[in-house]
């Protein structure tokens, strides 16, 4: 059974020093460690997520979503960690699913439990019509590639444990597809098993989203060229 003193929560954070504390705070509350990957930020959310607790790891250049995940991942891995959860620096996910992801793994055995924006009816996560055409487009391929009923591929709320977790801390490029779409097709595709449970979302209270219309046009493209295509990043199958 994994135990959370076995899990790091893995916050990649770009310009977020207004609410990164509160993340770390509330994540703290459920007693998870918690890594804040600062990835090239110009404002002082580094000084702050260690101000409020969290390990910091600095990267001198905005490299993106990927190439923080893989800095957080290769830590986690380095330090004996069984699993991380993947976490948004916003505070639009609500920390007391950090503990349903962890049910969620050791009640499956799933490798990958994402937590899914449309799987509860308290959600505050409305897309624009373009935007939810688009995460069904991708949930579709994902689906295909799990052989499982996914609702939103593209959701940053997800648990990634051992030995899925190595695979990605040793093969995840820098710079892949949406964000966080091509590591299910992936890990599906590798025969890694993954879940989903519904997890409600808290209104962001400071900026702006940087998922918009074109962007999710800009998406879809690049499945078609890449993921369909075949020309993604891979893993070593699951024995």
């Amino acid at each position: 059974m994994l135990q959370v003193s076995e899990v790091l929560v893995v916050i990649p954070a770009f310009n977020e020093s207004k609410t990164i504390g509160q993340v770390v705070d509330q994540v703290a509350a459920f007693g998870f460690r918690t890594l804040v990957v600062n990835d090239g930020s110009i404002d002082e959310t580094a000084a702050v997520a260690s101000k409020h607790g969290a390990h910091v790891v600095s990267l001198p250049l905005n490299s993106g979503v990927g190439g923080a995940l893989r800095c957080g991942f290769r830590y986690a891995v380095e330090n004996g960690f069984t699993a991380v959860i993947q976490c948004d620096a916003d505070g639009q996910h609500i920390a007391s699913h950090l503990v349903d992801l962890v049910d969620a793994t050791n009640r499956t055995g799933a490798h990958m439990v994402i937590g899914s924006r449309f799987g509860s009816e308290s959600t505050t996560h409305h897309p624009s019509l373009l935007r939810r055409f688009a995460m069904r487009v991708l949930s579709k391929v994902a689906q295909h590639a799990t052989k499982n009923e996914i609702t939103d591929s593209t959701s940053g709320f997800r648990l990634i444990r051992q030995p899925l977790l190595g695979e990605l801390a040793l093969n995840l490029p820098a710079y892949y597809l949406g964000d966080t779409f091509e590591t299910v097709v992936v890990a599906g595709r590798a025969g890694y098993h993954i879940e989903e449970i519904g997890v409600a979302m808290a209104p962001r209270s400071h900026g702006t989203s940087s998922s918009g219309d074109f962007r999710s046009i800009l998406l879809i493209g690049k499945v078609l060229t890449t993921v369909l295509l075949g020309i993604h990043f891979r893993l070593r199958r699951l024995k």
